[in-house]
C-alpha cells in the first residue's frame, strides 16, 4: 500500500492504491457501472457545450438577426422554441449527470466498504504489542475519518474532476473554431492562474487542517478514555481536571477551525478576482466586437453563457482539490496503519494444529518485549494430558507473558512451544487458537446482552446449549431472576454486571467453547474469598479432564495441580507438587505463609466487624436495666 501525504504525487499514488477497489477485478458488474458512468459523463459534457448555441440562436432570433441560426427543423425556428429547446437539453443535461452519479455511487460505495473492511481486519491481524501502545480513541478516531476521506477521493475525483477537465477542453475547442485563438489563450491563462492559486492556497491549508485534526484526535481521546475510566474519576473527585485537560485539547482545536476559515475565506476572495479578471477581458473583447459589427448580440451572450458554465466546475474543481488535499491528509494515517507489518504471521507451508491428547512443551523459552530486558530465560516444562500445571511467582516474574506466548500473540526469540509434538509457528494461528480456551483476570465483555456474550465461544451454538454452559458456570439461575434474562444488556466493557458474575459469564462462553486446553490467568486474583470459592468450583468443572495451564496469584487456588511452577526473575526457581514445595522452605512457603497470614488477618477482621455489629444489635434490642426496675 503506498504511504500517502501531502507531498507531490501523492494524490496519483492514492488513486493507483485506490483504482483496484473502484476496478475490481471479481465485479464485473461493478466494471460495467463505471463505463456506462463514464459514457453518460461524455455525453452530458457535449449536451452541456450545445446548451449555450441555442442560447445564442434565441437572442439573435429575438433581436430579429435570425440570419445567424443555422437551418433546424421548422418547429424550432420560433424564438420561443429556441428558448425551450435551450431549457429542454439543460435538463437532458442534468438527467445523464444523476445517471451517471447514480451508477457510479456502488462503484464507490463498494470502494469505501472494502477499504474500511480491510482495515479493520489489518487491526486484528496486528499484535497485542501495537495494541497495548496505542490508544483506542485516536485509532478509532483515524478509522472514521479516513473512512470518510477515501469516500471524499473517489467521489470527487471520478465525479468532478474527470468532467472538469473534460469541459475546459471542449470549451477551449469551441473558441478555437468558433472565435479567435485570443479567447482560447485569455481562458487558458485564467484557468492556469486559477489552478495555480488553488493548489497554493490550498497546500497553506492542508498545514491548518492537520494541525486541526490534532487537536481533534487528542480530544477525542481525552475524552474516551476519560469516560471508559468514569468510576476511576469519581474516586479520586477528578471531574474538574478531566474537563480542564479536555477543554484544553478543544482550544487548540478551536484556533486551529478559526485559522481554516479565515484562510478559505482568502481562498475563494482569490479565486473570484482570478476568474473576474478573466471574464471581464473575455466580454470586453467580445463586446468591441459586436459594437464593431463583427460579432452578433447572440455571440456576446454565447460567450458569457460558456464562461458562466466553466465558472461552475472551475469553481468546484477548487472545492475538489481542497477535499482531496485535506481528505489526503485524514486517509494518512490510516493507510500508514495499513502500511504497518504483521508482527505474527503464519509461515507460506503452515498447515492445521491437529491436536490428539493436547501435550503442552516449553523447551528452553527464551523471550523479551524490549532487548534491554529479558523476561523469560530458558524456560522448560510439560503440561501432560488431562493434568493440571500451575505457574505461581512474584509479580514481574513472566507468568502471564507465557499464556500470551502460548496464544502467540508474540513469538519467542529462541526455543520452541509445541502442543502434541506440533511447533505452534508451524501451524496456523486460527488452528492454534481454536483448541485452547482462556478464562482472564479481567474478564472485558461486549456491550450486548448475556446471551451473545455467553455465545461468543461459539457463536453457532444452538439456545439449549448456552444456557447449559450457563448452568455448569453457576451464574443460569441469576440470569433467569434478571428482567430481560439473557437479553439483559450487560453495558460498556460488563459494567452493569459484578466481578464475579462476569466470570461466571467468561467461564460459560469457555465451556461453550469446548477446548482441550485451557489456560486460567489469575482468574479469581480479584474476586473476594467467597465469591473465590464459587468460581473455583465452576473453574474445577470447567478444567475437569482437560489439559489445564493456570497462572495463580491465591496460591490456595494451585494447592490440588500436577504440579506447581515457581517463577522469578524470568527462571525457574521451585517445581513441584504443593507439599513438596512446602517441605522445601523456599520461595513457595515463604509465599504461602504471608497469603495465608494475610488471609487470618482478614478472616479475623471479619469476625470483629460482625461480633462488633452482633453487639450493637443486642445492646438495641436488650431493654436497658435500672434500679428501678
Amino acid at each position: 500500500m503506498a504511504k500517502i501525504s501531502g507531498d507531490s504525487g501523492s494524490t496519483l499514488s492514492a488513486l493507483r492504491s485506490l483504482w483496484p477497489y473502484m476496478w475490481p477485478a471479481e465485479r464485473p458488474d461493478l466494471k460495467a457501472r463505471l463505463v456506462w458512468a463514464t459514457i453518460f459523463l461524455v455525453v452530458a459534457k457535449l449536451v452541456l457545450v450545445v446548451v449555450p448555441y441555442f442560447f445564442k440562436w434565441a437572442t439573435d432570433a429575438l433581436a430579429g438577426d435570425s440570419a445567424t441560426v443555422p437551418p433546424l427543423p421548422a418547429f424550432l425556428l420560433a424564438p420561443v422554441m429556441l428558448v425551450v429547446a435551450y431549457n429542454v437539453l439543460r435538463m437532458v443535461q442534468l438527467g445523464f449527470n444523476q445517471l451517471r452519479d447514480a451508477l457510479f455511487a456502488r462503484v464507490g460505495q463498494n470502494a469505501v466498504r472494502q477499504l474500511a473492511f480491510r482495515t479493520f481486519r489489518h487491526m486484528h491481524e496486528l499484535s497485542l504489542r501495537f495494541h497495548l501502545e496505542r490508544r483506542t480513541g485516536g485509532l478509532s478516531r483515524i478509522i472514521e475519518r479516513g473512512t470518510k476521506g477515501i469516500e471524499s477521493i473517489v467521489r470527487f475525483t471520478m465525479l468532478a474532476t474527470a468532467p472538469t477537465i473534460l469541459e475546459f477542453v471542449f470549451t477551449a475547442a469551441v473558441f478555437a473554431i468558433a472565435y479567435d485563438w485570443v479567447y482560447v489563450a485569455v481562458i487558458a491563462v485564467t484557468v492556469w492562474l486559477y489552478t495555480w492559486y488553488t493548489v497554493k492556497a490550498s497546500d497553506w491549508r492542508i498545514r491548518i487542517r492537520r494541525e486541526m485534526n490534532d487537536s481533534d484526535t487528542d480530544a477525542n481521546t481525552k475524552a474516551i478514555d476519560s469516560l471508559l475510566n468514569y468510576e476511576t474519576v469519581k474516586y479520586f473527585n477528578n471531574e474538574a481536571m478531566e474537563a480542564e485537560r479536555y477543554d484544553q485539547s478543544m482550544a487548540r482545536y478551536e484556533k486551529a477551525a478559526t485559522k481554516t476559515w479565515v484562510s478559505l475565506g482568502w481562498l475563494n476572495f482569490g479565486q473570484g478576482v482570478i476568474f473576474g479578471g478573466g471574464m471581464t477581458v473575455v466580454m470586453v473583447l467580445s463586446a468591441r466586437e459586436v459594437m464593431a459589427g463583427t460579432q452578433t448580440i447572440g455571440d456576446f451572450v454565447f460567450v458569457n453563457a460558456m464562461l458562466m458554465q466553466l465558472a461552475q466546475p472551475l469553481n468546484f474543481i477548487g472545492s475538489v482539490y481542497r477535499e482531496i488535499r485535506q481528505s489526503l491528509t485524514d486517509i494518512e494515517h490510516m493507510f500508514e496503519l495499513l502500511d504497518v507489518k504483521r508482527e505474527v504471521v503464519d509461515r507460506p507451508d503452515a498447515g492445521p494444529l491437529k491436536v490428539s491428547d493436547g501435550r503442552v512443551e516449553f523447551r528452553d523459552v527464551q523471550f523479551s518485549y524490549d532487548p534491554a530486558r529479558k523476561i523469560l530465560k530458558g524456560i522448560s516444562f510439560d503440561v501432560p494430558p488431562g493434568k493440571t500445571v500451575a505457574i505461581v511467582g512474584p509479580s514481574g516474574a513472566g507468568k502471564s507473558t507465557i499464556s500470551r506466548l502460548l496464544f502467540r500473540f508474540y513469538d519467542i526469540q529462541s526455543g520452541s512451544i509445541s502442543i502434541d509434538g506440533q511447533d505452534i509457528r508451524d501451524v496456523t494461528q486460527e488452528s492454534l487458537r481454536a483448541v485452547i480456551g482462556m478464562v482472564p483476570q479481567d474478564t472485558v465483555l461486549f456491550n450486548d446482552t448475556i446471551a451473545y456474550n455467553i455465545r461468543y465461544g461459539r457463536m453457532s451454538a444452538p439456545e439449549d446449549e448456552v444456557r447449559h454452559a450457563a448452568e455448569l458456570a453457576q451464574i443460569g439461575s441469576f440470569i433467569e431472576r434478571l428482567p430481560d434474562g439473557y437479553a439483559s444488556m450487560v453495558g460498556e466493557r460488563g459494567l452493569k454486571l459484578s466481578g464475579g458474575e462476569k466470570q461466571r459469564v467468561a467461564i460459560a462462553r469457555t465451556i461453550l467453547k469446548a477446548p482441550p486446553i485451557l489456560i486460567l490467568d489469575e482468574a479469581t486474583s480479584a474476586l473476594d474469598s467467597h465469591t473465590e470459592q464459587e468460581i473455583q468450583a465452576a473453574l474445577d468443572l470447567v478444567s475437569k479432564g482437560r489439559t489445564t495451564l493456570v497462572i495463580a496469584h491465591r496460591l490456595s487456588t494451585i494447592i490440588t495441580a500436577d504440579e506447581i511452577i515457581v517463577l522469578k526473575d524470568g527462571e525457574i526457581a521451585e517445581r513441584g507438587r504443593h507439599a513438596d514445595l512446602l517441605k522445601l522452605k523456599g520461595l513457595y512457603a515463604s509465599m504461602w505463609d504471608r497469603q495465608r497470614e494475610a488471609s487470618e488477618a482478614e478472616e479475623r477482621l471479619r469476625v470483629a466487624r460482625e461480633a462488633d455489629e452482633f453487639g450493637v444489635i443486642v445492646r438495641r434490642r436488650t431493654p436497658e436495666i435500672t434500679p428501678e426496675n
